[in-house]
């Protein structure tokens, strides 16, 4: 056999978001020696390592924050002109994706795919004028959509959504499979006692994960339940914020921030139910992952429908609804099952990774040999 297929992954960094941890649980699923994953990056990541140790390469060019438009563009001219060993590039910035697949296509790149993680740009008024810009280039300079919903195809594919191709956020199920064991270990690390009930939540400390608002919800349960603890897992620009806030409502002792874990299909053990009162989503990794370790989920009616495995463990609020309204249904809300058939489902419903990576794996292969003449063609 030769060499393998090498397919450039574009991203921010690789750290544990939900296109990262997506992209990690293919690569680690795939058949290395028939396809590997680069990565062109602009800050490191915690994947970085691991990335390495499986044969992968990781590039860095400067952010555009950092450097503004017209260096950021030259930056990705130069890289694409200078790594022509690349067919197939595949780019996860959303809206962004537009200025790299437009730098590819001008470096003779052949397959130029934009993948969408999203249904909406993340941050204030400037920076989404200049994604809106961004996107205009997409569905010209991709030839291939992908996404993880069909909302989040409706979002970066307004024009050719129905001929986009829907890879879900597969997760490794075996990993997930609830046990009783890891649970109490995970609470004992924790030092959170085992008649606790824990309120959970994975995500960065971002605005449109809405940890404000979460915080809220859970001061109106905890006044009412005060035997209950708050884990927020993760990182991010707004962590310092959030526990200022954390100090004002007096929950310093009740409220846990672990940061980045990389043992989450532990750590979501521990979990009684995951809260996501997110602005908007794709669709969620971390509502596929505790779905199947049999944890119920409270989310906002402003994430896809499309996250519900069908195992009556999501329960949705209307995100204009008071604080109150969301800890008083958070009382509502059955406990965790234990139920052998879960992990059956989860795989029926299409999101085992192993099922998904020999799919990604074949796709890959399939364009190398055969070629794709427009966006989303099969």
């Amino acid at each position: 056999m030769g060499n393998p297929l090498r397919v450039l992954h574009v991203v921010v960094n690789m750290n544990r978001g939900g296109a990262e941890t997506l992209i990690m649980n293919l690569y680690r699923n795939i058949d290395r020696k028939k396809v590997q994953f680069d990565f062109l990056t602009c800050k490191p990541g915690i994947f970085d390592v691991e990335v390495k140790k499986m044969g992968g390469r990781v590039y860095r060019i400067p952010y555009i924050s950092d450097v503004g438009h017209f260096q950021y563009i030259k930056e990705l001219d130069e890289f694409f002109l200078d790594h022509q060993e690349y067919d197939i590039v595949h780019s996860h910035l959303d809206k962004m994706s537009g200025l790299v697949l437009r730098s590819a296509k001008k470096a003779g790149v052949r397959v130029r795919i934009a993948h969408s993680h999203s249904t909406k740009n993340e941050g204030g008024i400037i920076s989404g004028l200049y994604k809106w810009y961004s996107g205009i280039f997409i569905e010209k300079y991709s030839n291939i959509g992908v996404a993880c919903s069909t909302s989040a195809a409706k979002w970066l594919f307004p024009r050719n959504n129905k001929r986009t191709i829907l890879i879900k956020n597969g997760i490794d199920t075996e990993q997930f499979k609830k046990s009783l064991d890891v649970k109490n270990v995970v609470r004992k690390e924790l030092k959170i006692s085992e008649n606790t009930f824990v309120i959970g939540h994975v995500g960065r400390f971002t605005k449109v994960k809405n940890h404000t608002f979460l915080i809220d919800i859970f001061y109106e349960f905890h006044q009412k339940n005060k035997n209950s603890v708050l884990i927020l897992i993760g990182d991010g620009p707004l962590r310092e914020k959030i526990k200022e806030k954390i100090k004002i409502l007096n929950l310093q002792q009740n409220v846990i921030l672990p940061g980045i874990r990389e043992d989450i299909n532990r750590v979501i053990q521990a979990i009684d139910i995951i809260v996501f009162p997110s602005l908007y989503e794709g669709l969620p990794v971390t509502l596929v992952e505790a779905q199947s370790c049999g944890v119920s989920c409270l989310i906002s009616d402003h994430i896809s429908d499309e996250v519900d495995m069908g195992l009556e463990l999501i329960s949705k609020q209307n995100l204009k609804s008071p604080p109150i309204s969301w800890a008083n249904k958070l009382n509502r809300i059955r406990a965790n099952v234990l139920d052998d058939d879960i992990l059956k489902q989860i795989k029926e419903k299409g999101f085992d990774i192993k099922v998904t990576a020999n799919w990604v794996e074949n796709f890959y292969l399939d364009i190398k040999e055969n070629g794709r003449k427009s966006n989303g063609e099969n």
